[in-house]
């Protein structure tokens, strides 16, 4: 019924709105559609029209033209609307749920997690509105006596933000929240596979009185795409999404400053200290849990050799308790994946590992190829080489290995170009120093499992898993600039 809901209330019609430009909805004047199916039933739920370059050109103006206007708002002004939406945002939380539930196949108890989070980081964004400070610098001697000297902080100018189709909600906020908060308008495109509840947000902040041009949300080919990336009149552009092409895209991005939050292929040490139990429940449900597809899911396990039998039976047993089905129903945590070609990629990556010598303990097959559910997958004695180990599978999809010594298995959770998480699952306080002293991660979690993530706390990774930090107040340090002023 709920479907029904957006049409009648009047909010928009999904047959012909796919564009939220200068305040407005509009359907996409370009001849491409994508078709927006429910991951789980494979029903219609909106065919989403393209925007054309002419839609896009009016977005880039609208943003340019919106900068003027509210960078020049006050703080108040800006943590007060951010306010009003994360209430309107929360009193109809239930909705989006159900939207993101079906448009990404997330299960619905985790769909009502993201659209909670979602409120918080907008109230995370009103209230780092209010503190966005800059330093007070002692320079009464040299030649600096009698003089005074501060600095402070100015928002960069119009944002473009790529944000994923996993979180299409609470990612596309962490651009959107900071970028309102501290005074830049912004670009969104959204993820063609999921852009139904960022396209609903739109109207909350149009109902709370957003002006014009501020926020512009499209959906457009990757070709148009590229050309917004090379448009200098962003100052800034923030994606989120895959390596391969993330780094092409700052490429094409010239001087503007590049945020980029890309994949990885998380580690987890299991050291013979570990709380075994623990950490077999938090491990499974990282690695499986929304069908694998989190960058900062659980895909290499590492585990000392003296405990890893015992280790390994008490994770197979998570591993069947995790419910896999229809993500609307609550009890579900491994739901469908997002395409059919995700699941011929992750299949083919299994079968791939077993070709090469390693074995399944777990999964490995379609539960439900009509609902494009993938059972829970174990491999063992894989190649340090394979696609499994060395790449992000976005699937649900993990490695057991064990270790003799915890240098090895530090060595071995670093052997990867990806750093974005690794966990440490350990009761010996010398490992645990070595790990936060060697791993090469962007955060290092100990006894939890990669995976967690609070949305104030500075998140991005190392090597190919991105440059630049996001979290509110991060997010709102690289859409600003520092200005030194004397006098």
């Amino acid at each position: 019924y709920w479907i029904f809901y957006f049409y009648f209330v009047g909010i928009m019609d999904f047959r012909f709105t796919t564009l939220f430009i200068n305040g407005h909805f509009q359907k996409g004047a370009s001849a491409e559609v994508t078709e927006v199916y429910n991951k789980y039933s494979g029903s219609l739920l909106a065919p989403v029209n393209h925007a054309s370059d002419a839609d896009l050109e009016c977005a880039v103006e609208s943003a340019v033209n919106g900068f003027t206007h509210w960078s020049k708002t006050t703080a108040e002004h800006r943590a007060a609307l951010l306010r009003n939406v994360a209430d309107a945002l929360e009193h109809e939380a239930d909705l989006f749920a159900q939207l993101i539930c079906v448009e990404a196949g997330k299960p619905i108890a985790l769909a009502h997690v993201e659209v909670m989070r979602a409120v918080g980081v907008l109230r995370l964004s009103s209230e780092e509105a209010l503190r966005i400070s800059g330093q007070v610098f002692s320079v009464d001697w040299g030649a600096g006596k009698g003089k005074q000297a501060i600095s402070k902080r100015f928002p960069v100018g119009p944002v473009l933000g790529f944000s994923p189709f996993n979180f299409p909600l609470n990612l596309a906020m962490h651009k959107l929240g900071p970028a309102l908060a501290c005074g830049c308008s912004i670009v969104l495109k959204l993820p063609p596979q999921a852009p139904l509840s960022m396209l609903y947000l739109c109207s909350l902040f149009q109902r709370c009185g957003l002006p014009a041009g501020v926020l512009n949300a499209v959906v457009c080919s990757n070709t148009a795409a590229q050309k917004l990336v090379i448009d200098e009149r962003f100052a800034l552009f923030s994606f989120t999404g895959s390596d391969s092409v993330g780094w092409q895209l700052k490429n094409l991005a010239g001087k503007k400053k590049v945020v980029l939050e890309l994949g990885g292929n998380a580690a987890v040490i299991v050291d013979k200290s570990a709380d075994l139990i623990q950490a077999a429940r938090e491990i499974a449900r990282s690695a499986f849990m929304y069908g694998g597809q989190v960058c900062i899911s659980v895909q290499r396990i590492v585990v000392h050799e003296c405990v890893y039998e015992e280790f390994k039976a008490l994770l197979l047993q998570e591993t069947s308790r995790m419910v896999s089905g229809d993500p609307a129903d609550e009890n579900v945590l491994n739901g469908p994946l997002i395409s059919k070609a995700a699941i011929n990629a992750a299949l083919h990556r299994i079968a791939e590992a077993v070709e090469a010598g390693a074995v399944c303990i777990s999964g490995g097959t379609y539960i439900n190829e009509k609902h494009n559910l993938i059972a829970p997958t174990l491999l063992e004695k894989v190649s340090f080489d394979s696609s499994v180990w060395c790449e992000e599978a976005f699937a649900p999809l993990a490695c057991l290995m064990p270790f003799d010594e915890f240098d090895a298995a530090i060595d071995m959770a670093n052997d990867s170009r990806f750093g974005l998480q690794a966990g440490v699952f350990s009761n010996d306080f010398s490992n645990i120093n070595a790990a936060m002293n060697r791993l090469r991660t962007g955060t290092i979690l100990i006894n939890t499992a990669p995976g967690f993530r609070m949305d104030h706390l500075p998140y991005g990774g190392l090597k190919d898993s991105g440059m630049g930090k996001e979290g509110v107040r991060s997010s709102i340090e690289e859409m600003t600039e520092e200005r030194v002023i004397i006098w």
